[in-house]
């Protein structure tokens, strides 16, 4: 293979990030927007030792599973991956990436026994983030070019609530109306750097994230944003002075309204701050919170313990049903949020504290509590190696394991297969439709179901 070479390629399978799969010359060639059983044209950008990656030309056979993009900005803009298939496949796409990612990496030859689609594929997440960038004839919001940060300027995005585009667009009139700049990452120049939303069933709240500890025309500001959208409870200001790709700064200032938002999830009442940890899409958390109280199989009984609990979503749920709920998490605010929400709902077995995963395990057992049961719902990294080695000892009959992303799931199940947790169940719940992230809810044992 030669860069820049044209060839023909039929379409194996799609990669882990939505990528066409094929082979040429026993190298592995990825081409993005191609679908499996497709016979494409492409032309070869970059080829490596193992792996190639190509550029879709021309699709000469079109698989019955492509779809016109109902996007504009698809796919120069990153935030989507599968607008160019159907929904169906999409789901399929992701059930076999799970079972893949277990089978090749996990050595857990595990079928993923279901796959929950969500009823809405659009206007579904409940958090924003829109990265700001100066631009030609003015201020970019939008997202990310795929695999750059290079802004894709967004009026209006289908993934997100239109009231986003109401405000996006009032905060782009605003700047160029007083001239206030935009934050340049190269040269760490500029003001504006995000525009941060947050929307719950009664309303939304807007920060802005700047690189400065100030902001001309705050008064101006409130009043379009207030204009443009009704339903705003609370306009912030998040500095961020720093060279860093972490979007929200160390402080908060209220410049109109309150800092927070009730959201009811499962039947409870859940405080939302700026920067709480929250699943995006709240009727799909509630399939998946569903699947994570059907493994645990709780019968009032049994101790929890609950690892990167946030504000004690899980935590809480499983509170209804169990005897005792231990919660921890490192992050101190959202353990102040987790026992604030606990006293909102009357929820008196559920017991927070501070700590990262490992001391949390390790100061249960060193009190001599041995939980029944060990949720886990860690970032997309998964677990480091010693948390599967803290829990394990801990001897829970069942591990519920909540995960983001499927490699590093399959290399947690290997882990805890050394210690004798074997997977039992696994199903896909799928948060994130049209783009390539999936979660996927785990049961491991070592007793007899």
């Amino acid at each position: 293979m030669k860069k820049k070479e044209h060839v023909i390629l039929t379409i194996e399978s799609i990669g882990a990030t939505g990528e066409g799969v094929a082979h040429l010359d026993g190298q592995v060639v990825f081409v993005k927007g191609a679908l499996p059983g497709e016979i494409c044209r492409v032309q070869l950008m970059k080829v490596g030792r193992s792996a190639a990656w190509a550029r879709l030309e021309q699709v000469l056979e079109p698989s019955s599973d492509r779809c016109a993009p109902d996007c504009p900005y698809y796919p120069r803009c990153g935030g989507c991956q599968y607008r160019h298939m159907t929904y169906e496949a999409e789901l399929t796409a992701k059930r076999h990436r799970v079972e893949d990612a277990l089978r090749r990496i996990g050595g857990a030859n595990l079928p993923v026994s279901e796959i929950f689609g969500a009823e809405n594929t659009e206007r579904y997440r409940n958090k924003v983030q829109f990265p700001v960038s100066p631009g030609k004839s003015g201020p970019r919001i939008g997202f990310f070019h795929a695999r750059s940060h290079n802004v894709v300027d967004v009026t209006d995005c289908l993934l997100q609530p239109e009231a986003a585009a109401r405000m996006c667009g009032a905060v782009r009139q605003w700047m160029v109306d007083y001239a206030v700049s935009a934050y340049d990452e190269s040269t760490h120049t500029g003001l504006v750097r995000h525009l941060f939303l947050r929307f719950a069933g009664e309303g939304c709240i807007c920060c802005l994230v700047v690189n400065g500890k100030s902001l001309p025309h705050e008064k101006e500001l409130v009043e379009r944003l207030r204009a443009a959208e009704p339903s705003l409870r609370g306009i912030l200001l998040s500095v961020n002075e720093d060279r860093t790709n972490v979007v929200l700064g160390r402080s908060l200032r209220i410049l109109w309204g309150r800092d927070w938002l009730d959201d009811v999830l499962c039947s409870l009442t859940f405080r939302i701050s700026v920067p709480s940890f929250y699943q995006v899409n709240r009727s799909q958390a509630e399939v998946l919170y569903g699947k994570v109280l059907e493994f645990a199989a709780l019968t009032g009984r049994e101790t929890v313990l609950d690892l990167y609990c946030g504000i004690g979503t899980i935590s809480l749920v499983m509170a209804r049903r169990a005897g005792k709920v231990y919660g921890a998490e490192v992050v101190p605010a959202a353990v102040e949020d987790a026992e604030a929400n606990a006293r909102r709902n009357g929820i008196l077995n559920a017991e927070f504290f501070c700590g990262d995963a490992g001391q949390a395990a390790r100061r249960l057992a060193e009190q001599g509590v041995r939980p029944d049961i060990v949720c886990v719902d860690p970032p997309r990294k998964g677990l480091a190696a010693d948390v599967v080695e803290t829990v394990a000892s801990l001897s829970p009959h069942r591990i519920v394991y909540v995960s983001c992303d499927p490699a590093t799931l399959a290399r947690d199940v290997a882990r805890f297969a050394a210690f004798g947790y074997d997977a039992r169940k696994a199903v896909a719940v799928d948060l994130f439709p049209r783009t390539y992230h999936v979660e996927t809810c785990m049961l491991l044992c070592r007793e007899t179901l």
